[in-house]
């Protein structure tokens, strides 16, 4: 598996995500279980996208003393559009998360916990995935293809689900956890296993978890392929996606305040799909450019953010003799 990026640069990585992570966590517990408001959300996520953008920075200093400004260029553009590209495809993820909320009715002071361990499980699933990925594309180039088909079928299928609420009560792994774990009505705090006569339980807490968990493996089988046709540069494709992770929760708190205004989005990232996929068909007739990738994906999320507040179903306001006060 080749790549440019020197071995300190690894090393800073991972060291960078470490501290990340438990300033994250001493973060959590200091706060203990409490809402996360608009305002806390857009905080943190400026942090993490300020965060991205550093790192970036970095790297493209540590390409150019090596292998000169053009090729810093070529590499910082490709871990940019990369990091585009996952926090596009974490949006579908996110709004999976806010029906799995919703359905098992979680207070919001306690979603904040779960989210965090599913980061967690996220970023060692990724990585495991990703560099047996790097491994794969490196010895079989036909993977390529494999992948561009696979994208290409997924993007195609996500736009005729577009609009339509999965089921959860249909769900196979929720059926099959129901049927191995006996499982409470009611949460206990934040734990994931209660007593209940006399016997332990899991709690919903912990079925959270599980389909968190189960969607993310889902959502990296389509986010992880798509990375591989902007770079096949492991380290790229590692600390792009792994920034855009490290964001998730901040994005979700803020996404799920205006999860309606953008209902569009899903045909967007259908789209987004479609695109990579057909470009890594078309790789050994015609290679479009990073700058191209990027500036194809920017556009269609723009236009279907901007689509989706100017249809945005509106809610009429509640009358003020209403009972509702």
């Amino acid at each position: 598996m080749d790549t440019i990026a020197p071995t300190w640069l690894w090393v800073f990585f991972i060291a960078a995500v470490l501290v990340a992570l438990f300033v994250d966590f001493v973060v959590l517990r200091k706060q203990g279980a409490h809402t996360v408001g608009v305002k806390e959300a857009l905080n943190w996520s400026i942090v993490w996208v300020a965060l991205s953008f550093a790192f970036n920075g970095l790297f493209w200093w540590a390409v150019q003393q090596d292998h000169g400004t053009a090729v810093a260029n070529t590499k910082a553009m490709e871990f940019l559009t990369g990091y585009l590209i996952e926090k596009s495809l974490a949006v579908d993820n996110i709004f999976v998360f806010l029906m799995i909320f919703t359905y098992f009715a979680v207070p919001a002071e306690f979603q904040k916990r779960v989210l965090m361990i599913g980061i967690i499980g996220a970023i060692v699933l990724r990585t495991i995935m990703i560099l047996v990925g790097s491994w794969l594309v490196s010895e079989f180039d036909w993977v390529l293809y494999v992948v561009g088909a696979f994208l290409l079928l997924t993007g195609i299928k996500m736009w005729w689900a577009a609009g339509q609420e999965p089921d959860l009560d249909s769900n196979p792994a929720l059926k099959l956890l129901r049927k191995v774990l006996p499982v409470s009505k009611n949460f206990d705090g934040e734990k994931f296993f209660t007593i209940e006569n006399g016997k332990k339980i899991a709690t919903p807490l912990l079925m959270v978890i599980a389909l968190v968990g189960l969607t993310d493996v889902i959502f990296a089988v389509d986010s992880i392929p798509a990375i591989f046709a902007i770079t096949s540069d492991p380290f790229i494709v590692l600390t792009s996606n792994i920034f855009a992770i490290l964001g998730l929760r901040a994005m979700y708190f803020l996404l799920a305040a205006v999860a309606a205004k953008f209902h569009l989005l899903s045909y967007g990232l259908a789209v987004i799909l479609v695109f990579i996929g057909t470009k890594m068909l078309l790789i050994d007739v015609y290679k479009i450019p990073v700058l191209v990738s990027l500036g194809v994906v920017v556009a269609i999320l723009a236009i279907t953010m901007i689509w989706s507040v100017k249809t945005a179903p509106k809610t009429d306001p509640v009358p003020a003799d209403s009972d509702a006060r």
